[in-house]
């Protein structure tokens, strides 16, 4: 068990690293978006490479997860873990299925220049903070959860 929990551990770390690596950096290019026509265009082609790696990563965080909670017995952890996981995927299926999309057609009218509107920015905003919050407070639950579990096991 002590292999499979290790491995277990390295495809939630995989996952945290993949799909925060990738969140941070659309996340950054979008904030530089907000006022200037170059970022705005740079961000829309960024986005294309940055999605699929949030989605592997989410699911191997996923997966992760289940192994962690699997291995080690089932916690209140669990419940709060899943409903993060819930939101976030969530917020990952409107950004992929509404506002890529939205972009994608306006850089096929090539209009990939312009700035956003304030009400998809104001929307992209409030997903960057679900975002942040959900991808940190799970992070934060599973260094507490496994420092709980370290302490139990002494």
């Amino acid at each position: 068990m002590d292999l499979l929990l290790w491995m277990t551990l390295c495809v939630l770390l995989a996952g945290a690293v993949i799909a925060l690596g990738a969140v941070t950096v659309i996340d950054l290019h979008g904030f530089l978006a907000q006022r200037s026509s170059y970022w705005t265009q740079t961000t829309i082609r960024t986005h294309k490479i940055t999605k699929p790696l949030i989605w592997l990563g989410t699911v191997l965080w996923g997966l992760g997860l289940w192994g962690l909670y699997s291995l080690t017995g089932y916690a209140n952890s669990a419940y709060i873990h899943l409903m993060l996981y819930l939101v976030l995927v969530a917020n990952g299926c409107f950004l992929s299925f509404v506002i890529s999309p939205y972009l994608l057609a306006r850089e096929k009218k090539r209009q990939d220049t312009q700035l956003l509107g304030h009400d998809i920015q104001h929307k992209i905003r409030i997903s960057v903070i679900v975002s942040f919050v959900c991808w940190w407070g799970s992070i934060l639950l599973v260094a507490w959860y496994l420092k709980e579990l370290i302490i139990s096991l002494r």
